[in-house]
């Protein structure tokens, strides 16, 4: 069953198109990948989801819901959660403290429930728990970002460059977070990343951006086996 759906998304910056006719399908309980070059418009899909910038042309489908003129605030409280580029943790509030930020859209929930299950997924941040956002390691923010994105119950995980910067032994410990909370909880996640050797491997399926378009779209294992991919993509990332 489809729980998000684009279909011929066009957005714009300005005079600037961004997106070019973008038809992508997201199935409850997938994992779906976005791979592509920089500015290929990734993180612009991803924001075109959540109403900042507002599709120009074309629908975006949430849950059978058309959402593509709601404003930003009203689709995150139809569990929709987003883990941005860049982090943007609350540096000066405490770990728990960005933890309670993120389970504020999800209402009247256990958070006692909640808190447990971030830090089942990321110990770290149980240890950290009374230290600022801003004096964790680039890793350590990381998880915060996801950790509080998942504190609003979500049902569609948008995680944007959740690899950036960070070291491969944690790049491989997000990932395998990732994975272990779609298998243990059915998270259905769209992921926008760079690293296409680890995307491909961990998603269902995968959709190429090229200059704002989706070029080519298939399974994960097959795309990483497609010789055209491994040139433009994969050699030397892994």
């Amino acid at each position: 069953m489809s729980l998000l759906r684009l279909s011929g998304v066009t957005a714009f910056y300005g005079a600037i198109q961004a997106l070019r006719g973008v038809d992508l399908e997201v199935n409850e309980g997938e994992i779906v990948t976005l791979i592509g070059a920089n500015g290929a418009g990734k993180s612009t899909l991803m924001m075109t989801v959540c109403g900042q910038p507002q599709a120009r042309d074309g629908a975006i489908i949430y849950d059978g819901e058309d959402i593509t003129r709601l404003p930003t605030h009203a689709i995150m409280r139809k569990r929709i959660a987003q883990s941005p580029e860049g982090r943007r943790i609350f540096p000066r509030m405490t770990v728990y403290e960005n933890l309670q930020m993120g389970a504020e859209v999800a209402g009247n929930v256990d958070f006692a429930a909640l808190l447990e299950q971030v830090f089942s997924l990321f110990p770290r941040l149980k240890e950290r728990v009374h230290q600022r956002g801003g004096t964790l390691s680039g890793g350590e923010q990381q998880m915060l970002s996801i950790g509080r994105a998942l504190m609003s119950r979500p049902r569609l995980l948008l995680l944007d460059e959740p690899s950036l910067g960070l070291a491969p032994l944690v790049v491989r410990q997000i990932f395998g977070a990732i994975r272990e909370l779609n298998r243990s909880t059915g998270l259905t996640v769209l992921l926008v990343e760079q690293n296409a050797f680890q995307a491909l491997r961990l998603a269902d399926r995968g959709y190429v951006l090229v200059n704002g378009g989706i070029t080519m779209a298939g399974k994960g294992a097959e795309l990483l086996a497609r010789p055209e991919i491994r040139a433009a993509y994969l050699e030397g990332a892994h």
